[in-house]
């Protein structure tokens, strides 16, 4: 944890779940209500039924 990204974005954690086809809209939740926190969260697709989720300060 604390990796610094390109200079700008410091990775805070990452937690892999069983895939869900909710798990993109609680993505983008986060992201539109915790912007202005300088938080950022991506989610990776692993194929496997695997989902990745990880959070970023911005």
């Amino acid at each position: 944890m604390g990796k610094t990204l390109q200079g700008r974005l410091e990775l805070i954690a990452t937690k892999t779940f069983t895939s869900s086809d909710e798990l993109y809209k609680v993505v983008d939740f986060l992201n539109k209500n915790l912007k202005q926190h300088n938080l950022m969260f991506g989610l990776k697709n692993f194929g496997d039924n695997e989902m990745m989720i990880t959070i970023y300060e911005v």
